[in-house]
């Protein structure tokens, strides 16, 4: 057995760089160390010992909550003969014969580290079950819980490491409510059997196609275990956060939210993100958000309504006043509470963005997908009140009511500068009014009593689309 165990050890080994190996072996070493005690001829000391749960919890206490580090210790126990395969052996038991053998931990740690779905699979059931025992299949239920102790021991380490990227957990939103939505939105990915159970090919499948699963495990074994790699950089899970004044904020944004809602930002759109308008912050202004709109470049809106439901919608250009529809197939909508989901375009039409402000004869508000009227997500001009109206569904997003009532009273909202603004040299030949260069003016005049007459009277622009 022990060769058959060296033989498939050396395979696993085999997978990381010839300076890397030496680190992933040390690890059996450093956690018996963990226990505290003395190693001397460490061949020695460690020959026939095995990784208790209270080693584990002593390296890893920092960086995961405890119901974590038990599935970890569950997974490795129930690794036979070598194959990241579960077994009946397979116990969260804290010593003796139920401990982790340096060849469980091996496998253990070249599987999560370097390991395919196929491999990675069978790990994932061990994990989910958190109890004695295994079992050929688990439910969604249990799978979600896993992600939940999973995606905690995440934010635990981008906290405890500090690798925030500016953000204040303290001044966001309710971090736990985020971890609940964002396992609750992988595991909607997931495709059980027939029967109704997630067994090892349904598993496999779905860490093939939701990348975050592997992403977030390997952060957490190469964190808890102390496993930097030459050449794997930890991911940056989180975009940069500039120039925010967090000490009078309080954001609509989690830590979860935030981690899931960055990815689905296109390529190229890796700028630093700006809170550029805050209904916490600059009161409830319909000029005072379009300024921080326009001239900015892409933007998220994040909007909260009195029924308790968070959504809004990425766009992917600078906005304008302007009569036409803007924007690009690479805008889409959102919703974070009561589920978190995105919903892209459809092709079926190119209504992604329309602002405007003023004219007597248009719709005067924020609008994205749908048409006049019936818009994915509307904010009117008054700036109190919105709809999202979808029967069934927003024809340009796919998306269903975003709201919590189809006519919606905004609670609060943000906007977020989340690229590259555009360059400030502009075309023409001073066709733009002082008005549209610095929607500001507007807002200054709107306090002084001035009245915009002329506004409802331009010519509407050539459109672009």
């Amino acid at each position: 057995m022990g060769n058959t165990e060296s033989v498939v050890v050396q395979k696993r080994l085999a997978r990381f760089r010839p300076e890397e190996r030496p680190l992933v072996e040390g690890v059996f070493d450093q956690l018996l160390g963990s226990a505290g005690g003395p190693l001397g001829a460490a061949g020695k000391t460690a020959a026939g010992r095995t990784i208790t749960l209270e080693m584990l919890q002593s390296s890893m206490g920092s960086v995961a909550p405890d119901s974590m580090v038990r599935r970890l210790y569950q997974c490795m126990s129930s690794i036979s003969a070598g194959l990241a395969a579960p077994t009946a052996s397979g116990r969260t038991g804290g010593s003796g014969p139920s401990g982790v053998s340096r060849e469980q931990l091996v496998v253990f740690l070249a599987d999560t580290l370097r390991g395919t779905a196929e491999e990675r699979a069978p790990l994932v059931l061990a994990m989910s079950q958190h109890a004695g025992g295994v079992a050929a299949g688990v439910t969604c239920e249990q799978v979600v819980a896993f992600l939940q102790d999973l995606i905690s021991a995440v934010v635990q380490i981008l906290v405890h490491r500090g690798r925030l990227q500016g953000w204040k957990p303290d001044r966001m939103s309710d971090t736990s409510l985020g971890v609940k939505l964002l396992a609750e939105q992988m595991c909607s990915e997931l495709k059980s059997s027939d029967e109704g159970a997630c067994d090892v090919p349904c598993l496999e499948d779905w860490i093939f196609r939701v990348p975050q699963v592997s992403q977030y495990l390997e952060l957490l074994v190469a964190e808890g275990l102390n496993v930097s790699l030459s050449g794997r950089p930890a991911p940056t899970l989180l975009p940069p956060c500039r120039e925010t004044p967090w000490q009078d904020l309080r954001c609509l944004l989690d830590l979860p939210t935030l981690m899931f809602l960055a990815p689905q930002l296109p390529d190229g759109y890796g700028a630093p993100w700006k809170l550029m308008f805050s209904t916490w912050l600059h009161g409830e202004s319909f000029t005072r958000m379009m300024a921080g709109l326009m001239k900015r470049g892409p933007t998220l809106l994040l909007l909260k309504d009195t029924k308790g439901h968070v959504f809004g919608g990425f766009a992917s250009h600078s906005w304008e006043v302007k009569p036409q529809f803007q924007g690009d197939s690479r805008c889409f909508l959102f919703t974070v509470s009561p589920k978190l989901r995105v919903y892209t375009a459809t092709g079926y039409n190119q209504h992604f963005m329309y602002l405007n402000q003023n004219q007597q004869t248009m719709p005067n508000g924020l609008g994205m997908g749908g048409q006049h009227g019936y818009f994915g997500l509307w904010l009117d001009s008054d700036f109190g009140h919105g709809h999202s109206r979808a029967r069934p569904k927003c024809t340009t997003y796919g998306s269903p009511q975003l709201s919590g009532e189809e006519d919606f009273t905004l609670d609060s909202m943000e906007v977020w500068a989340v690229g590259k603004p555009p360059e400030p040299a502009e075309e023409g030949g001073g066709k733009k009014s002082i008005l549209d260069v610095d929607p500001e003016v507007q807002a200054l005049m709107e306090i002084t009593g001035k009245t915009l007459h002329s506004q409802g009277l331009r010519e509407p622009e050539d459109d672009q689309e």
